[in-house]
C-alpha cells in the first residue's frame, strides 16, 4: 500500500519526449481531507491527527490548505489534508482520534483534489520520467555552477537529452541563468587553461561574480580558468602565509591565492600569462582593495620566476598600518601621522607557488641557482638556521591504495627536473619510506583521534542544546515569532530566515538576542506561526532533535499608566 501511495505522487512519464513540454507534467490526486470548522483549532486537530498518522507526508507539500468547498473557503475555511490510505467515504479506514474529532464535531472528512504541476518536481524527478528507463541509472545530477552559468561535463549516452537536461536545470535552479556543456578537457587547446564549450540553455552570458573568501571577482568564464571546487585548497594553502611575507604566485590566474592572502597582509607578486586573467586579476585586485599588498604582471612564468626574485631583492617597499578609529572620531593626516603598525616587503620570497597541475613541475629549473649569490643573511631565521623559500608545485598523479609508489614517481620526476643525481633506487622497503610510513601513520592517527573527540563534543553540545519557539506579543494583539538555538545544531540562521520568509509569505529576519551574551542572535517572524515553525523544522531540519524544540511564550509586559 505504501509503494502504491508513493507513486501517486511521481510525475507522469514521457520517454518520447524530446522538447520540453512543462504543460504534460500536470497531476490531480483524489485524496481525502479533515474540514477544520474553527480555524482556532488549526494547531490542536493537526498535532493530533499528525501522532494518529492520518495526516499527509509527502516532501514539499502543504498540508492545511483552503476547503475545497468555494463557500467554506469564501469564509476562510482550512482543511488538513490526509494520507491516501484515509477515505472520507469508508470510516473504517480511520483512525480512532480521527473517529473522535469527527463525533465531537470538531472537523469533517471530505474529499480532495490535489493537483500537482511542473514546479512542484524536482530536477531529478522530471528528468527521470523523461530518459529512457535503461539511462536512469546515473542520471546527470552533478555540475559546476560559476556564478550564473552552469558547467556541464555530459557523457555520450546523455547528449541526445542535452537541451532538455539544460532547461530543466535552469526552471529549478532560479539563480542560474546559462547552461554550458564542455566539450574537450581543460587546456586541451589552450596553453590559458580554457576550454571549449557549447551552450545548451540561457543567455549565454559568461560574465560572472564570484565570492570566495571575502573577496570578490569579475571575469568571463570563457577567457579564464576557474575552478570553484578548489576552494578547499585556496583557504588552505593561504593559512599558510603569515602577516609579512612575500609570495610569488607565478601561474596565478585571477587571483584565488593571491587576493586573498593580500587581505590578510602578505605581499604577492602574482602572475599569469593570459592576457584576460591578468585583466581579471588587476580588477580583483582593485575591487577588493588590496593594492598595496598585490602586483599583477603577465608575464611567461619561466622568466618570472626569475625576474621576480631578482627584482624583489632590489624592491623596498612598506605598509603603514593604522587602526579603525570610531565614527565621530578626530581625523588626522595619514602622511603625518604614526603609524600602529609598519610592515616592510621581504626582499626574498618565503613561497613560491605554482598552480598549474599539468606542466608546474617543468618550471623547476627555473630555480636551479636562483639564491647563489644572494646573502645568507637574507636565508636565515631569528634562529640562525638556514630557511629556504617553500615550492609549492601542483602535479597531477595516479592514486593508489598508500599513495607510496606515486609519490615515489613523483620525487624521481622532481629530481630530474632540478638535475639531481639519486644514488640508489628508491623503493617502498627503504628506510626513508618507512620512516615517511610511520610518520604518515601516526599523525593520521592523531588526527583521527582529534576528529573523533570534537565530533563527540560536537555531539554533546547539539543534544544539550535547546531550540526555543516563542509567541511574543507586540502592541493591538500583534504578535511575531522568535527563534532561538538553531546555530547550535550547525543551520546558517540567515538562509533559515529565507526559508520561513520564502515559506509563511512573511517578514522574517535575523536580530540581536541580547540575553545569549555578545554576538547572540535569533530569528523574527512576522506573525504567531509558532506551531508551523515548530512543524517546518521538524521536517526540514533533520539535525535537529524534535525532543530539543521547546514552544513558549512571553507576554510583552503593558507599561503601567
Amino acid at each position: 500500500m505504501f509503494a502504491e501511495a508513493d507513486s501517486m505522487f511521481r510525475p507522469p512519464i514521457n520517454r518520447a519526449m524530446r522538447t520540453l513540454d512543462r504543460s504534460f507534467f500536470k497531476q490531480t490526486i483524489p485524496i481525502s481531507a479533515a474540514r477544520i470548522y474553527d480555524n482556532k483549532n488549526i494547531s490542536k486537530y493537526r498535532t493530533a491527527l499528525e501522532q494518529s498518522k492520518d495526516v499527509l507526508e509527502v516532501e514539499r507539500i502543504i498540508t492545511i490548505r483552503p476547503d475545497p468547498v468555494a463557500a467554506y473557503a469564501n469564509n476562510n475555511g482550512k482543511c488538513l489534508l490526509l494520507k491516501p490510505e484515509v477515505k472520507h467515504d469508508d470510516s473504517s479506514t480511520w483512525s480512532a482520534k480521527l473517529r473522535d474529532s469527527v463525533k465531537a464535531e470538531g472537523v469533517g472528512v471530505v474529499p480532495y483534489e490535489l493537483e500537482l504541476d511542473y514546479k512542484y518536481w524536482t530536477y531529478h524527478d522530471i528528468i527521470s520520467a523523461i530518459l529512457p528507463e535503461n539511462e536512469l541509472g546515473e542520471i546527470p545530477s552533478g555540475f559546476s555552477i560559476v556564478g550564473h552559468v552552469a558547467h556541464l561535463n555530459l557523457r555520450d549516452q546523455y547528449l541526445p537529452y542535452k537541451h532538455l537536461i539544460a532547461e530543466i536545470i535552469m526552471d529549478k535552479n532560479p539563480n542560474i541563468k546559462t547552461v554550458i556543456n564542455k566539450i574537450d578537457d581543460v587546456g586541451e587547446e589552450s596553453e590559458y587553461r580554457t576550454f571549449n564549450y557549447e551552450l545548451l540553455a540561457g543567455s549565454g552570458d559568461m560574465n560572472v561574480e564570484i565570492k570566495e573568501e571575502d573577496c570578490i571577482f569579475h571575469f568571463n568564464y570563457a577567457k579564464v580558468y576557474w575552478n570553484s571546487r578548489l576552494n578547499t585548497e585556496h583557504r588552505r594553502l593561504v593559512a599558510l602565509f603569515k602577516e609579512g611575507d612575500a609570495v610569488c604566485d607565478v601561474m596565478a590566474g585571477i587571483g584565488p591565492f593571491a587576493v586573498p592572502a593580500g587581505k590578510k597582509g602578505v605581499f604577492v607578486w602574482a602572475n599569469d600569462l593570459n592576457p584576460d586573467s591578468y585583466n581579471s586579476l588587476e580588477d580583483a585586485i582593485k575591487r577588493n582593495k588590496v593594492e598595496r599588498y598585490v602586483r599583477p604582471f603577465n608575464e611567461n612564468g619561466h622568466n618570472f620566476i626569475r625576474t621576480a626574485t631578482a627584482s624583489l631583492f632590489h624592491t623596498h617597499h612598506t605598509v603603514r598600518i593604522f587602526a579603525k578609529r570610531p565614527r565621530g572620531a578626530v581625523k588626522f593626516d595619514l602622511r603625518t601621522a604614526t603609524p600602529d603598525k609598519v610592515l616592510i616587503q621581504p626582499r626574498v620570497f618565503n613561497h613560491y607557488v605554482m598552480n598549474l597541475p599539468a606542466s608546474a613541475i617543468t618550471f623547476l629549473p627555473s630555480f636551479i641557482g636562483l639564491y647563489a649569490n644572494v646573502e645568507r643573511s637574507l636565508l636565515t631565521n631569528p634562529e640562525g638556521s638556514l630557511q629556504m623559500p617553500l615550492v609549492h608545485v601542483y602535479t597531477f598523479s595516479t592514486k593508489s591504495e598508500d599513495n607510496v609508489g606515486p609519490s615515489i614517481q613523483i620525487c624521481k620526476e622532481i629530481s630530474r627536473q632540478l638535475e639531481l643525481d639519486v644514488d640508489e633506487e628508491i623503493t617502498p622497503q627503504t628506510p626513508e619510506t618507512a620512516v615517511w610510513d610511520k610518520r604518515a601513520a601516526k599523525d593520521a592517527q592523531k588526527k583521527a583521534a582529534k576528529a573523533d573527540a570534537a565530533e563527540a563534543r560536537d555531539a554533546e553540545k547539539k543534544a544539550s542544546s535547546k531550540v526555543l519557539i516563542k509567541r511574543v506579543e507586540r502592541n493591538k494583539r500583534k504578535y511575531v515569532t522568535a527563534v532561538s538555538g538553531l546555530e547550535a545544531h550547525g543551520l546558517d540562521l540567515k538562509k533559515v530566515a529565507k526559508d520561513f520568509g520564502k515559506k509563511f509569505a512573511t517578514g522574517s529576519s535575523v536580530t540581536d538576542l541580547p540575553s545569549a551574551g555578545p554576538g547572540g542572535k535569533e530569528i523574527t517572524v512576522q506573525g504567531d506561526l509558532s506551531d508551523d515553525i515548530y512543524d517546518y523544522i521538524v521536517e526540514n531540519y533533520t539535525a535537529v532533535p524534535e525532543d530539543n524544540i521547546e514552544c513558549i511564550e512571553d507576554k510583552k509586559k503593558k507599561a503601567s499608566s
